[in-house]
């Protein structure tokens, strides 16, 4: 069949924008057949394009010649119409489109192109694997909900960028093929043919740059930028990621928070009509893990952590006293509503606090003649009424215990915490609540590699108070450091800076590094430092999780336009992929 083309035809109009008003107009429009239905004379066609769909339809009376050709066509075939605007027949109006009154009898069609038969249904109405509709992911993304994620993208990036630059925020771009730092997941390394033998790396942030930006004088820096990072994959991983990059001089924490919170409140009322409340509330790290069992809490239900070892010092059971005396911890949560669990139920919650480590899950449903509890016989009346009034529990109340370490117990009870709001459908989608999380630890002590690593990355501040400990006790200096939590997922972290180059030299050295590596990997940035570094601070959000988020997507790769797959593979051009001996011969390379 002879394909045509748009000749000196010009689309008047997309297939979202008309309506009664445009009745009686002559039209020319452009886009893919969503679907056809063909009554013999007449024949439908639901004509789509990204702003929406248009009833078209071919009527033999009309026009025989493009009744013909309109005979032949399939869904997702390409092609254009002209013809008038016409009111739908009373009663056959869809008030669910916003086209839904009219429709375009047609007086020609130009067919611009065939299609194959896709792979999966276009309109959704018969789904398919992930792995086929990530290779044929042009398709998917002519899907309405996935396209609506992307449009939602640009707005949200288009209303980030509007606002900083009204907060005075200079959008700066930095290098792309930059230097091999560690103190980090593993880089994407990029081989050198000018400089054979050596490597770029891909950024896992522009971190030393925007710094460096900070010493050159501009004050206040933003970018939405791409980074990289080789690590394993999540559900919430990409290799390849965006986030929003800030950084500003002469400020403390607070003052980066209100810029923060200004924005988020900006943008979930421009883009959800949701009103933010501001400040947003702040919990420091160490109360975070206690209270909620996550340095990343959701704080939109209760069900908070409480420690009961005082209560159970003294317990007739064996495993609480045991833990407690090998400076273990008892703790608890109390589960409105709980009693009704069955023991199926509680077996799998059994199983997530064994998977975690931790050493005994045990349960307890209060009832009105007492518990209904293993316990029972181990805890005399006394010590399980003193432990209902500190969980404040009522008749239907189920409690949950672990003994173990603070940190595995904690970590065990945060996990049941998250999987009994979801059973217990404790907080609605639309729900948005924000909490900062403050002073990380700043090190922590690697067993396997036997040094200290830096819990965030190695130009964070210590707390000026905990400087002296660096020396003595580096494992319990705090960081000025600061984490953004969306209704239990982190957004966002960041930290002001060290900005002095005794510090930062001296942070160096407790992450283990020697004099040359020091030299060799950041030498210049310590020598940038020496040229008048004015105090600094900055964060950085993840803007695909923020979008996922307001989007309500269950995934990243849903409000990514091409993901990677979970072995970090891209399923459209099957990359990665081998290249040519000569190419490699060209950088100096040889593969084992």
């Amino acid at each position: 069949m002879d394909i045509d083309t748009i000749g000196d035809w010009k689309r008047t109009n997309n297939c979202g924008s008309l309506g009664r008003d445009d009745i009686d107009r002559e039209v020319v429009l452009m886009g893919w057949v969503n679907r056809r239905r063909d009554l013999g004379k007449l024949i439908f066609i639901d004509l789509r394009d990204r702003f929406g769909l248009t009833q078209i339809v071919f009527d033999e009376a009309i026009d025989k010649i493009s009744h013909a050709k309109a005979g032949i066509l399939r869904n997702e075939w390409v092609i254009g119409v002209k013809g008038q605007v016409m009111p739908r027949l009373a009663g056959q109006e869809n008030p669910d489109m916003p086209t839904g009154d009219i429709e375009v009898k047609v007086k020609e069609l130009r067919i611009f192109n065939e299609t194959n038969i896709p792979p999966f249904q276009v309109d959704g109405k018969i789904d398919a694997s992930e792995s086929l509709r990530l290779k044929y992911r042009y398709l998917e993304l002519r899907r309405p909900a996935l396209f609506h994620n992307l449009v939602m993208r640009h707005r949200i990036a288009l209303c980030i960028r509007n606002f900083l630059n009204s907060a005075g925020f200079l959008e700066v771009e930095t290098p792309f093929l930059t230097k091999s730092t560690p103190e980090g997941a593993r880089d994407y390394l990029v081989p050198s043919r000018i400089s054979r033998g050596s490597f770029y790396a891909l950024p896992q942030s522009p971190q030393l740059f925007k710094q460096l930006i900070m010493m050159a004088g501009f004050d206040r820096y933003f970018q939405i930028v791409r980074c990289f990072r080789d690590e394993d994959l999540r559900a919430d991983r990409q290799p390849e990621f965006t986030q929003v990059d800030l950084e500003l001089s002469f400020v403390d924490e607070r003052e980066v928070m209100d810029v923060i919170e200004g924005m988020m409140a900006d943008l979930f009322a421009k883009i959800l009509d949701h009103s933010v409340s501001t400040p947003f509330p702040v919990i420091e790290y160490n109360n975070a893990v206690n209270q909620y069992g996550s340095d990343s809490p959701d704080i939109r239900f209760g069900m908070e952590l409480m420690d009961l070892s005082d209560l159970l010092r003294s317990s007739g059971f064996r495993v609480f006293k045991e833990v407690i005396e090998q400076e273990g911890v008892v703790k608890a949560i109390n589960v409105e509503k709980g009693a009704s669990f069955s023991r199926k139920e509680l077996d799998e919650l059994n199983s997530i606090v064994s998977n975690s480590g931790a050493r005994g899950f045990f349960w307890a449903k209060v009832k009105s003649d007492g518990w209904q509890s293993t316990l029972n016989k181990f805890l005399a009346p006394d010590i399980r009424s003193a432990v209902e009034q500190r969980l404040d529990t009522k008749e239907g109340d189920l409690i949950l215990f672990v003994p173990d370490k603070l940190q595995t117990a904690n970590e065990a009870l945060g996990l049941l915490r998250t999987e009994i709001s979801k059973r217990l459908s404790l907080v609605k989608d639309e729900t948005y609540s924000f909490v900062w999380v403050t002073r990380f630890p700043l090190l922590e002590y690697d067993s396997v590699e036997e040094r200290y690593v830096a819990i965030h990355h190695p130009f964070t501040s210590p707390l000026e108070e905990d400087i002296p400990l660096l020396t003595e006790k580096p494992e319990a200096v705090s960081a000025r450091s600061y984490d953004l939590v969306l209704n239990g997922a982190e957004i966002g972290g960041g930290s002001v800076r060290i900005h002095n180059t005794e510090l930062q030299n001296q942070i160096f050295r407790i992450l283990g590094l020697g004099k040359e590596e020091i030299k060799e990997k950041f030498g210049f940035f310590l020598e940038a430092l020496s040229y008048g570094a004015p105090p600094h601070a900055g964060i950085a959000l993840g803007f695909d999780r923020l979008v996922a988020i307001m989007t309500g997507a269950e995934s990243l790769r849903d409000v990514i336009a091409f993901p990677k797959t979970q072995r970090a593979t891209c399923a459209v051009t099957d990359a990665p992929s081998k290249v040519k001996d000569d190419q490699l011969a060209e950088l100096g390379i040889s593969l084992l």
